[in-house]
C-alpha cells in the first residue's frame, strides 16, 4: 500500500469510527428518553387512576351514556355540544359499557380512567416515533434537553394524566402521518391522517400541506386514496343516514369565544356585541369575526401547503408547526387541553422557541386546572363562566410567544428568501 493509499484508509476508517460513534451515542440518547417516556407513562397513570379529571370526562361519560342507550344520530340531535367523529363516539361507548362491568369496577377502571388511556399510551408512541425520526436524519436531530423536556413536560403530563380528552390520540397519528412522508410512504401517510381525522377533526386543516406535498412528487392518488376510502368507511353510519347533523355537529364546531388570543381581547373591550362567552348561537358580531378569523388560518393554511410543497421533507415538518402557530395566533377559541396539538411539531421546527411554548404553556395550564380545581392536589376539576374571568388571562403568555414567533419564523424565512412576499403563490425556491 502506497503512501497516498494508507492516507485514503486511514481517512476512511475513521469517518467509519466516527459515524459508528455518532450512531451509538444517538442510540444511548434515545434510550434515555424513551426510559424518561417510560417514566412519563407511570405518572400519568397513577394519576389517571387516583383523580377523576376535569368536567370534560362528565361530558363524556353523559355522551357515552346517551350513545349507549340512545345510538349516535340521537345523540347529535339532542347534544349539540358532542361535536366529535364516529370513531370516537364508538369508543365512548364501549368504555361506558366497560365501566359498569363488574370487572371494571371492583379494580378501580373508572369511565375517567379508560378515557385518559389511549391518550397515556399514544404519547409514548409519540416519543418512539419521534426517536426514530432523530435516530434517521441528522436534520432532524435535536438538543436532548428538548427532548427531555417534551418526555417529562408539564403540560403533557397535566392534559394526558389529568385533563381527560382524546387529543394526544389524535397528535400521536399527526405525528406517524408525517413520519411515513419522511419515509416515502404515501399509502400509510394518508392512513394515519385518516385516523386523526376520526379522533378530532381539526387535522382536515393540514390536509392540503400533505396533499401538496404528495403533488409534488407524484403520489397524489396513492395517498388520498386511503385517505378517502378510511374517512368515508368511519364516517359511513353519519353520512349515510344523518349527514346534515354531521355537517352541523362536527364540521362547524367553533370552539369558544372570549377565553383565547384575539376574541379574549375583543371580549375585554366589554361592548355587548362581544361580550358572550359561548361556543355556539353566536351572536351576529361574534359569528362575523368568527368566520373571518377561520378563513385568515384556513388561507394562510393554503398558502403555506401551495408554496413549500417543493422544498423537501423536512419542510414538510416545518410547514405543519408554522401551520399550528398560525392556528393558534388568529383561533376564535382555544380551549386547555388544545396545548398538545402543536407540541412535537414545534420541538422539530426550533427546540428553543419549544422550550418558551413548554414553560408558557405550562403556566397557564397549572393555574387554570388549579383555578378550576380548587386547590392543588387537583381530584376533580370544573371550569364554569365565572371561573373563566380567573384564568383566562394567563393563556395571553403562551399566545404572546406564539405571536413572536410568528413575527422571528416570518422575518428569518425573508432573510433566507429575499424574493419572499406575504401574499403571493409563487413556490420557494429549492435551495442546496
Amino acid at each position: 500500500m502506497n503512501p497516498v493509499q494508507s492516507i485514503d484508509f486511514a481517512i476512511a476508517r475513521s469517518s467509519h469510527e466516527e459515524i459508528g460513534f455518532l450512531a451509538q451515542s444517538r442510540r444511548c440518547t434515545n434510550l434515555w428518553i424513551v426510559g424518561f417516556a417510560l417514566i412519563a407513562l407511570m405518572v400519568k397513570l397513577a394519576i389517571a387512576f387516583n383523580t377523576f379529571g376535569t368536567n370534560d370526562a362528565v361530558t363524556f361519560y353523559i355522551f357515552g351514556k346517551a350513545l349507549n342507550e340512545n345510538g349516535l344520530e340521537w345523540t347529535y340531535r339532542h347534544s349539540i355540544s358532542f361535536n366529535h367523529p364516529p370513531l370516537t363516539a364508538y369508543y365512548l361507548r364501549a368504555i361506558y359499557q366497560l365501566a359498569h362491568q363488574t370487572f371494571f369496577r371492583e379494580n378501580g377502571l373508572t369511565f375517567p380512567f379508560l378515557l385518559r388511556l389511549p391518550g397515556i399510551i399514544a404519547d409514548l408512541i409519540t416519543v418512539v416515533a419521534l426517536c426514530w425520526m432523530t435516530g434517521q436524519d441528522r436534520q432532524f436531530r435535536m438538543p436532548t434537553w428538548a427532548l427531555a423536556l417534551f418526555v417529562l413536560s408539564p403540560v403533557s403530563i397535566m392534559v394526558t394524566g389529568f385533563h381527560g380528552n382524546t387529543d394526544p390520540v389524535m397528535v400521536m397519528f399527526l405525528v406517524l402521518a408525517s413520519l411515513f412522508c419522511l419515509r416515502g410512504k404515501s399509502v400509510w401517510c394518508g392512513l394515519f391522517l385518516a385516523l386523526s381525522c376520526q379522533i378530532k377533526i381539526i387535522p382536515l386543516l393540514l390536509l392540503p400541506i400533505f396533499f401538496f406535498f404528495w403533488v409534488s412528487r407524484r403520489h397524489a392518488a396513492s395517498f388520498s386514496l386511503p385517505f378517502v376510502l378510511v374517512s368515508l368507511v368511519l364516517w359511513a353510519e353519519p353520512l349515510l343516514k344523518f349527514p346534515a347533523l354531521f355537517l352541523t355537529n362536527v364540521l362547524s364546531y367553533g370552539s369558544f369565544w372570549g377565553i383565547w388570543g384575539i376574541t379574549y381581547w375583543l371580549r375585554l373591550t366589554n361592548l355587548a356585541m362581544f361580550r358572550m362567552v359561548t361556543f355556539y348561537h353566536f351572536p351576529p358580531m361574534q359569528s362575523f369575526v368568527a368566520t373571518l378569523l377561520k378563513l385568515i388560518i384556513i388561507a394562510a393554511v393554503l398558502m403555506i401547503a401551495w408554496r413549500r410543497r417543493n422544498l423537501g421533507e423536512r419542510a414538510l415538518l416545518d410547514s405543519l408547526a408554522y401551520a399550528w402557530i398560525v392556528f393558534f395566533v388568529f383561533a376564535p377559541g382555544v380551549c386547555a387541553q388544545y396545548m398538545v396539538w402543536l407540541a412535537p411539531f414545534v420541538l422539530v421546527l426550533s427546540p428553543v422557541f419549544y422550550g418558551w411554548l413548554a414553560a408558557s404553556s405550562s403556566l397557564f395550564l397549572f393555574f387554570f386546572y388549579n383555578v378550576t380545581a380548587g386547590e392543588f392536589p387537583w381530584y376533580g376539576a370544573a371550569s364554569t363562566d365565572n371561573l373563566n374571568t380567573v384564568w383566562t388571562p394567563w393563556s395571553l403568555w403562551p399566545w404572546a410567544v406564539l405571536i413572536a414567533g410568528l413575527i422571528i419564523f416570518w422575518k428569518n424565512a425573508r432573510r433566507r428568501y429575499p424574493s419572499l412576499r406575504l401574499f403571493s403563490l409563487d413556490s420557494l425556491p429549492v435551495q442546496p
